[in-house]
């Protein structure tokens, strides 16, 4: 059963249109949104969090709208766009100060235990931190909230590989403790490691949203790897 459900949800920009984009995210799955650059990936997320007011459609999370519970709902989300520095020459342990105020659902438990499984020092600055660490620090701020669902806009854009995988291990970690994990990313090779489902959109338009080995079964040649699929895809696309 999918703990978020889009359904038919449409954004017009004079040059670009989200249209009747739907899908589900299952729980303890990781979901892999693929696309190219500028296909509405992020102005999906965007509006599946009411950060931009689509013109029509409709958003649930956990059986609820997101029309009118937005507050409640929002305190068993996490959102991140990657790599955030916060207040950059504050410790770790007082921007958390700052930030379970937000939540009555804070949890010290979950939090010293996220603290452990990504080896993060309190005592330490967002700017004494390496880019992949920054990451881990904003997923550490909201899984701490007790977040059942992650929602990430290009999380491992811009990390080297070392720190890409090590961050896709974790999301597997979360898989493994109830969480859906949905992330957007144009690496397809990020997608063949962890991902169990993918929803793959292109000029605003969902073209598939199934499991991954679905996915492979419906849209791969012999012999071709998942991004070479996606290569072959989107050059039909262009030539549409």
């Amino acid at each position: 059963m999918a703990i978020v459900e889009v359904k038919d949800l449409t954004k017009r920009y004079p040059s670009f249109t989200l249209d009747g984009v739907s899908f589900g995210i299952g729980s303890g799955r990781i979901t892999g949104f693929i696309g190219r650059n500028g296909a509405g990936k992020t102005t999906t997320i965007k509006a599946m969090l009411n950060l931009v007011h689509p013109d029509s459609g409709t958003v649930s999370f956990f059986g609820k709208p997101m029309a009118g519970n937005e507050t409640e709902i929002k305190k068993h989300i996490g959102y991140s766009t990657g790599a955030v520095s916060w207040y950059p020459r504050k410790k770790i342990r007082d921007i958390v100060d700052i930030e379970k105020r937000f939540y009555d659902s804070w949890d010290l438990e979950s939090y010293g235990k996220y603290m452990e499984l990504f080896a993060l020092d309190d005592r330490k600055t967002p700017m004494e931190l390496s880019e992949g660490m920054k990451v881990k620090l904003n997923l550490l701020l909201a899984l701490s909230h007790k977040a059942e669902v992650l929602i990430l806009d290009e999380p491992t854009s811009g990390l080297d590989p070392f720190s890409r995988n090590e961050l896709l291990d974790i999301f597997t970690e979360l898989k493994n403790h109830g969480v859906a994990v949905f992330f957007s990313t144009h690496i397809i090779s990020d997608i063949e490691k962890c991902a169990d489902d993918i929803v793959y959109i292109s000029k605003g338009k969902i073209v598939s949203a199934v499991s991954k080995d679905d996915f492979i079964r419906n849209h791969s040649l012999d012999g071709e790897s998942l991004e070479d699929t996606m290569l072959r895809l989107e050059r039909s696309s262009s030539n549409a």
